[in-house]
Order: structure tokens, then C-alpha cells, then sequence
């Protein structure tokens, strides 16, 4: 029995798209239970100036790459495997991932526009704070789930693949 596995390269693909999904959730979780928490036990001044600084040094290639990354090749590994029994899990991959890359770009983007626009730290942190945080829970919910759908899309391929050889 033969089955199609997405095409060459298919399988590196989606491997990159599940990697890089692993980054962003890895560093948007990371806020979650370290970086938010820590930062809820200071004063205004310490919140308002560590926040812009961390909205500062997060846009760098390394970031970009994995952020812009993630949903680009969840969507081609979605549509490399639109024909094979993987195609339900990477095309939910891939809508997790644009969902992680809208919500980012929709709400806590702005947010830290705003953030670093301010001038009074504590008005700044009161309008910033529980949005921001809220906001970044549903990335990371999004985004652990899309890591998860992908992984499965990866073990779905291989039992193809493995199935294809015998």
C-alpha cells in the first residue's frame, strides 16, 4: 500500500514549522509563569521601564525568525500535506499559528505601542498590565496547542510513511 506523505521535503517542513511553534509558545509561556509574575511583584517605575526594555530587545532576527517563521511554514506544511492523512492536523497548525500571529499583532502589539509612548509609569501600567497578560494567556494557549497539532501531524506522517514501506 502506497501513501502519500506531502512530497519531498514535506517532512523537513513541517518539522521547521514545529520547531519554530515550539519557540513561540516556549518564550510566550515563558511570560506566563516567570517574566509577568516577576514583574507583578515590582513597583510601577521597575514594570513600566523592564516592559519596554523587553518590547526593545525582543525585535530581533532570532525572534523574528521563529515568530514569522512559525505560521509561514505551518502553512506550507499545511498545504504540502493537503492530501494525506496529516492534512487535518497541519492545517490546524497552521490556524493556530495565524491565530498566535493575530492576536500578537492585534492586541499585545498595540498594547506595547502604547506602552512605550506613555510618560506616567503607574497610568501606563494600569492600562497595560492585565490586557497585556490576558492576551498573551490566549497566544499561549493558542500556541502550545498549535505545537501540539503539529506534533501530532508529524507522528500521523510517520505511521504513513512507515505504512508506505511495507
Amino acid at each position: 500500500m502506497t501513501q502519500n506523505t506531502g512530497g519531498r521535503g514535506a517532512g523537513a517542513v513541517l518539522g521547521a514549522a514545529t520547531v519554530a511553534t515550539g519557540l513561540v509558545a516556549g518564550v510566550v509561556f515563558a511570560y506566563v509563569c516567570s517574566v509577568m509574575p516577576a514583574l507583578a511583584r515590582s513597583d510601577d517605575r521597575v514594570f513600566f521601564e523592564v516592559m519596554r526594555n523587553i518590547n526593545d530587545v525582543i525585535q530581533n532576527p532570532v525572534f523574528f525568525t521563529a515568530f514569522f517563521g512559525a505560521p509561514i511554514l505551518a502553512g506550507v506544511a499545511a498545504w504540502q500535506h493537503r492530501a494525506t492523512r496529516a492534512r487535518v492536523w497541519t492545517l490546524a497548525g497552521f490556524v493556530l499559528c495565524a491565530a498566535v500571529f493575530l492576536v500578537t499583532t492585534a492586541a499585545n502589539v498595540p498594547l506595547n505601542a502604547a506602552l512605550a509612548a506613555a510618560h506616567d509609569p503607574a497610568a501606563a501600567r494600569a492600562a497595560f498590565e492585565d490586557p497585556w497578560v490576558a492576551w498573551n494567556l490566549v497566544r499561549t494557549i493558542l500556541a502550545v496547542v498549535g505545537l501540539v497539532c503539529l506534533i501530532r501531524a508529524m507522528a500521523v506522517r510517520g505511521t504513513a510513511r512507515d505504512q508506505a514501506r511495507d
